[in-house]
């Protein structure tokens, strides 16, 4: 064989062991994406518990809703939603990002209507101003996502206000004490500080060491950049609630998470952890999420999930 026709030989097999590799790799690809697809309807309940309720109380159940990013047509999500009634909590929190679609505030509310039936409280996300686009999924990598300059808005007035005539309570850059079960609940929220809105508003006057009634502070937020979970923690919150990270969203077996789209540690991606800051801890429960964006609807290793979280007496 001579050195031209030796060398044609060898190319012949390079070529078909590069486009081997390359349909192993598109194979792999597309296993991953319809893997993804069907965990992100795998919806699940995590369920916690904190002994932080001041003594003689009786136990109190709040449902953490965060992230839902509905879309129409999402029959599954709206159906799982619905369920939800069933535990029958004594509060819904929504940490916000309902939305990914300008047609969704109508088929969210109807999935939601059997929860909008209990006490509940609410702040923003930025996909509850603005839909989401169409990005680099590399890009996350970087860093936190930066706003878009020409944001398509949606209408969130109208969802604030069904969520409001419905009896849950705005508590953006608020703060506002609500009974509940025979004691006091003092919520103090933010707009989301993933787009720099946030405003703190304290605390409902004189609850702050002033009142020997029992009571418990709650911090609402949607993002949890470190400068919120710093500030509330240092302003005597006793619990505080955020969503934003979807757990990570594509999270890889047996590490976790890779980005959290914030400031935040990725091993605190979704879960209740402690946080402290200048000799203070609260416990924070970072929801992993019930949705995704709908340019990006999939979920690995991160299965989306509302959060039942008891908070009991000590014993």
């Amino acid at each position: 064989m001579t050195d031209a026709s030796t060398f044609a030989g060898r190319a012949r097999s390079l070529g078909r062991g590069v486009a081997g590799t390359a349909g192993v790799g598109a194979a792999v690809g597309l296993a991953a994406f319809g893997y993804g697809l069907w965990e992100k309807n795998q919806f699940v309940l995590r369920e916690e518990s904190l002994a932080i309720l001041p003594e003689g109380q009786r136990p109190f159940r709040i449902l953490h809703l965060s992230d839902i990013h509905f879309v129409p047509g999402q029959q599954a999500k709206a159906e799982w939603l619905k369920s939800l009634a069933e535990l029958e909590p004594d509060l819904v929190v929504n940490t916000g990002d309902n939305l990914s679609h300008p047609g969704a505030i109508d088929p969210l509310l109807g999935a939601l209507a059997p929860l909008l039936k209990f006490p509940g409280v609410f702040v923003p996300g930025s996909n509850d101003y603005f839909a989401p686009s169409l990005k680099n999924p590399a890009a996350y990598l970087l860093g936190p996502s930066k706003a878009r300059q020409d944001p398509k808005k949606l209408d969130w007035p109208r969802l604030r206000s069904a969520f409001g005539n419905a009896g849950w309570v705005d508590l953006t850059n608020r703060h506002q004490s609500i009974p509940l079960n025979g004691m006091r609940f003092d919520f103090s929220g933010v707009d989301d500080p993933h787009l720099k809105r946030e405003k703190y508003a304290g605390w409902p006057r004189g609850t702050k060491g002033q009142d020997s009634k029992p009571h418990l502070r709650v911090a609402v937020i949607h993002a949890p950049y470190q400068r919120v979970l710093d500030h509330f923690t240092e302003d005597g919150a006793d619990l505080l609630l955020a969503g934003h990270t979807h757990g990570g969203q594509l999270c890889i077996p047996g590490y976790g998470a890779l980005v959290t789209n914030c400031d935040l540690p990725t091993w605190r991606a979704r879960g209740l952890h402690d946080w402290d800051s200048n000799g203070s801890t609260t416990p924070v429960n970072v929801s992993g999420g019930i949705g995704t964006s709908r340019f990006a609807p999939i979920r690995i290793a991160c299965r989306p999930e509302a959060v039942l979280l008891t908070l009991t007496s000590p014993n």
